[in-house]
């Protein structure tokens, strides 16, 4: 694993930190409150998820391909247990990219995605695996990056090359609503939104993109 992977899951957490206590840990809450059965977290990083998901779940299944990240989420989960604070008792972690998910056809009831996919390397195909994995009416419950319009878009292009450094592949521009729609998955639930304190890299859209029955 590289010097940059290993300092980009040492300073996740911190660096979100501000986010998480202006909104973005309540967008979470929003977002995740009300999942139920079968939950599926692609790049599930450090487990900021983990506690948003409510007793309605009754299993998840979070996948995260670096193992650094992924030896972070174990710990975190760990701790969490030792607490009592999770509400679910079925959870288990593997190290596996969004392109080739280790789950089932039509076996989850939710896939989880926030701030992922806009560092997948192959968005297409990650999209393609979600829809296999998720059952028909399933949800899949998202927060990612979507490019800009006019000047934004093209301060967001200036920015690109040196963010897809810091943020391990993470791209601004990527036009990642409308990969979701092209993968046929209806997006009447997802609206814009912004990561508090993001300037021009915090443009997102969140919500709930359904796949039909």
């Amino acid at each position: 694993m590289g010097v940059l992977d290993r300092a980009f899951a040492a300073l996740y957490d911190p660096i979100l930190g501000l986010a998480e206590r202006t909104g973005l840990a309540e967008e979470r809450g929003r977002l995740l409150g009300d999942l139920a059965g079968h939950v599926v977290e692609i790049g599930a990083g450090t487990g900021a998820n983990l506690p948003y998901l409510g007793s309605e779940v009754a299993r998840a299944t979070l996948l995260e391909p670096v193992p650094e990240m992924a030896t972070k989420l174990r710990a975190r989960l760990d701790d969490e247990r030792a607490s009592g604070t999770l509400s679910v008792s079925r959870i288990e972690v593997l190290e596996a990219p969004a392109e080739a998910l280790p789950v089932g056809d039509d076996a989850a009831d939710a896939v989880v995605s926030t701030l992922v996919l806009c560092s997948v390397d192959d968005l297409e195909r990650s999209l393609t695996e979600i829809r296999r994995v998720l059952r028909p009416g399933g949800a899949l419950v998202l927060m990612e990056h979507v490019a800009a319009h006019g000047f934004r878009r093209r301060v967001q292009g200036v920015l690109e090359p040196a963010w897809k450094v810091i943020g391990r592949g993470c791209h601004l521009t990527r036009e990642t609503l409308l990969a979701v729609q092209t993968a046929g998955f209806d997006t009447t639930e997802v609206e814009p939104w912004h990561l508090p304190g993001g300037g021009p890299t915090g443009l997102v859209v969140a919500g709930v993109a359904r796949n039909p029955a």
